[in-house]
């Protein structure tokens, strides 16, 4: 047992009745569905070998779950730390805590499905109870006959429960009507009395189904954890507010600092009257990104912690100060002539498509055709042989990023430093990975390696584990969105980001995977930009959008206008020696570090 405890629980129990049309499902005892319980106020301890080890920013954070999570009004809360500062060991103390000292209590945890292996691992390690878990995946159970199986063993006994998101939201909203089916629907709404939202950002979208079925889980008690919580717009946050705290604008502890906050903000054009949720986050959006009066966004800033504080916990990541250290470069490369002369093709595309064909013409020309593909077709083109066969009949310095990621892998090689290498699209990675192998003699499995979105979870982990321990281990290749979340990737002290992401927190997670504890090197940051393409201005884009949560999260009176800005640099000052080598200078047309 963590250790002795007693407490008292108002216990709830119905039985629901549930109307289907099919005959096989009719058949099955789909049980009655437990609510969850209403648990009357009791200290929540840290065990003791966590408190042992627990960083002063865990233990805020713990003491932070409490004061929201326990209470005669529970209500959610949000735990926004940086990217690799044991959110997840944090979170997984207070678990065990919370079930020691309410046995009855079922905690459900829904997160990206790619990150369950790091959860049971984690839970392995610091468990101080035997507690099973739960998921769908590990057994295979894809009918929702199987599904309600494991369902049922969850409810009747103390266990965690772990779901992916798109899992969950295809449960929640199937209105196939057979008994079955809503049985499942039930115990994910009515069962859970702590739900734990991981990468908890995900489900910013109002839009979406993952937003509208976590809205409909019962509980009060909901957890987000998220390393990047702002993402796009200022409405995003506040969607994920009002999921842990629903109406959070118009909550009575809400009303006058939201007020206040409107009659500071600048609203060109139009009045700043009223508390309308949409007209609130874009007033505050047009303040941080656009008004030049920074009083006036100071003011609003402090606005906005006063309102979040007792519902929103942000940490730095200061104990990220204790690593080696990060150098984060935004590289700007010339474009080859033979780019120059095929650019124009780019026009006759719809914008998502010519960014998906630009981000492949600004690494290789060759790659420009590929992209072009139907995504029906994709699978056989790219297939090693045909790759093989591009990959003989080109010249790499036709491509600018392809250049420029070849030396910089051969000079990371040469001073015994391992490259992680991301971008949003498949082809790239295809490409480079069959390029190693022609032109270096390397193996995958050896020296290289890859994670994708069809990466099977034993193969990810095989993946990261001979990546950060082999010494033969050179390049990881990873889908910025299937591998720049959960993962540790400290074996790599060199990061590529191979094209530019209109959302900035991608590319801050997939960074994230390097630079965290456990790396034992400075960490080389290359994000890089074709100049003079539409990348530049998605590069602009993506770093405005930075500025809202450093100003909301991290301005002080001491800063200034300055602090927030891009700056230019030399090559000779980068401190890079990897840089100032003559065959990666002359690729580069302006440099700027963060």
């Amino acid at each position: 047992m963590i250790f002795m405890t007693t407490f008292f629980q108002a216990s709830r129990r119905r039985t629901n009745g549930y109307g289907g049309h099919s005959k096989d499902a009719d058949e099955i005892d789909c049980g009655t569905v437990k609510l969850s319980e209403d648990f009357i106020v009791a200290d929540i301890a840290i065990h003791p070998r966590h408190a042992r080890i627990m960083k002063p920013h865990q233990l805020e954070g713990f003491n932070f779950l409490v004061k929201n999570l326990i209470g005669d009004k529970p209500g959610g809360c949000i735990l926004a730390h940086a990217p690799g500062t044991g959110k997840t060991f944090m979170l997984i103390s207070f678990i065990q805590s919370f079930m020691a000292r309410y046995p009855s209590a079922r905690p459900l945890v829904v997160l990206p499905k790619g990150i369950l292996g790091i959860w049971k691992t984690e839970i392995k390690r610091w468990q101080v109870q035997d507690i099973p878990v739960y998921d769908f995946y590990s057994v295979k159970a894809e009918k929702r006959v199987e599904q309600l199986q494991i369902l049922k063993s969850w409810e009747d006994k103390m266990s965690i429960l772990f779901l992916g998101y798109k899992q969950f939201s295809t449960i929640v909203t199937d209105d196939g009507g057979s008994n079955v089916t809503a049985a499942c629907r039930d115990r994910l709404l009515k069962v859970p009395n702590l739900l734990i939202l991981d990468e908890g950002h995900t489900p910013r979208n109002r839009e979406t189904n993952v937003l509208e079925s976590l809205n409909r889980v019962e509980t009060p008690r909901k957890v987000v954890l998220s390393g990047t919580l702002f993402q796009n717009h200022v409405e995003e946050v506040f969607n994920i507010l009002n999921l842990v705290r629903p109406k959070f604008l118009r909550m009575e502890s809400s009303r006058p600092t939201a007020r206040r906050i409107m009659s500071q903000v600048e609203i060109v054009g139009r009045s700043s009257k009223g508390l309308a949720d949409g007209a609130f986050t874009k007033a505050v959006e047009e303040t941080l990104l656009n008004d030049e009066n920074f009083k006036r966004k100071a003011h609003v800033i402090r606005g906005l912690r006063e309102l979040t504080k007792d519902v929103l916990h942000y940490y730095k990541g200061d104990i990220l100060d204790e690593l080696p250290g990060l150098v984060d470069f935004s590289v700007f490369l010339k474009l080859t002539p033979k780019q120059k002369d095929i650019i124009y093709k780019l026009e006759a595309h719809d914008r998502f498509k010519r960014n998906a064909v630009g981000s492949a013409l600004y690494i290789h020309p060759c790659l420009s055709e590929l992209s072009e593909v139907n995504a029906e077709h994709r699978a056989n083109t790219f297939r090693d042989d045909l790759v093989d066969s591009l990959v003989d009949s080109i010249t790499v310095r036709d491509g600018v990023k392809a250049n420029f990621f070849m030396n910089i892998l051969s000079l990371a090689n040469s001073a015994g430093e391992k490259v992680l290498a991301f971008s949003q699209y498949i082809s790239p990675m295809i490409f480079f990975e069959r390029l190693l192998v022609k032109k270096k003699g390397w193996h995958v499995g050896k020296e290289i390696f890859m994670i994708s979105g069809d990466t099977s979870q034993e193969d990810r982990e095989l993946a990261t584990d001979h990546f950060n321990n082999s010494a033969d281990a050179k390049i990881m290749f990873g889908s910025i969105k299937a591998c720049g979340e959960g993962i540790s990737l400290v074996g790599a002290s060199r990061v590529v980001i191979l094209d530019v992401h209109l959302n900035p927190s991608v590319t801050r997670q997939a960074i994230g995977r390097a630079f965290r504890p456990g790396q034992q090197k400075k960490v080389f940051v290359y994000r890089l930009v074709a100049a003079d393409s539409d990348e530049v201005k998605v590069h602009e884009t993506a770093f405005k959008k930075e500025v809202i949560p450093k100003l909301w999260f991290e301005w002080s009176e001491h800063c200034t206008t300055e602090d927030f800005k891009l700056g230019q640099i030399d090559i000779d000052d980068s401190g890079d020696e990897l840089l100032d080598t003559k065959a990666i200078r002359k690729d580069i047309k302006a440099l700027y570090r963060r």
